[in-house]
């Protein structure tokens, strides 16, 4: 997996944007998207009580490109990836993030050292018999009553469907469905686990912010943000 995303370096933003054309929209839409849900969730659990800031980490963070959207949630924030390649990338591109390469599958970090520890479009490409590992390794680097955030494709969704076939780094991917993924934080020793659907318009108004929330428990966004409280 490490050497797969280390050829899409380069070209990581144009390979989504030839998966999702048929959708008229671009790559940088979708990341926009994502920084409600990300924001919710540290509204809902409180994170940024105290006045101290959300130490956050972005797990398998690949090229950051999500980064430059989020840095407004955070105090601090740190990405590890296993592909060198793309933490490079990242690295030169957001200065202001701490990113670190590593090997897996134990995290780089001590124990209890972020606020948040959150996961964006990864867990499908993790093999299913290793899904229980990695969000033990999420939470492990987690404080207790900080949260683990995961962010999904809608298994459901047919174009989310129709956009995973079409791109070449997720040839092997095994989607996860909300349900599953709730059952894996529980599972974990997570508790309050909340989830919500996203990007059931492509639209970025807030009419259709609102519209989509309408909908949010029902499984038709194109994604989904699972979370629980450690």
């Amino acid at each position: 997996m490490a050497a797969l995303f280390d050829q899409y370096r380069s070209t990581y933003n144009r390979t989504v944007d030839d998966s999702i054309s048929f959708s008229g929209l671009k790559h940088d839409f979708f990341l926009q998207a994502k920084v409600e849900p990300l924001a919710r969730v540290i509204a809902e659990r409180s994170l940024a009580e105290g006045g101290a800031g959300v130490r956050a980490l972005d797990v398998s963070c690949g090229v950051g490109a999500l980064h430059p959207y989020v840095r407004p949630l955070f105090s601090t924030l740190d990405g590890c990836d296993i592909s060198t390649e793309s933490v490079a990338r990242a690295s030169g591109d957001n200065p202001w993030v701490t990113y670190r390469d590593y090997p897996g599958p134990a995290l780089p970090y001590a124990d209890d050292t972020f606020d948040l520890a959150f996961a964006v479009c990864v867990v499908h490409h993790v093999p299913p018999e290793q899904w229980s590992a990695f969000i033990s390794e999420m939470r492990r680097v987690v404080r207790p009553g900080g949260a683990i955030c995961l962010i999904e494709h809608n298994p459901f969704n047919p174009l989310t469907r129709l956009a995973v076939l079409r791109c070449p780094f997720d040839e092997d991917a095994v989607l996860i469905s909300r349900h599953k993924a709730g059952r894996l934080l529980k599972a974990a020793g997570l508790h309050e686990i909340e989830a919500r659907h996203f990007l059931l318009l492509p639209f970025a108004s807030p009419f259709a912010r609102k519209v989509e929330s309408w909908f949010a428990r029902a499984p038709l966004g194109a994604q989904y943000v699972c979370s629980g409280r450690v």
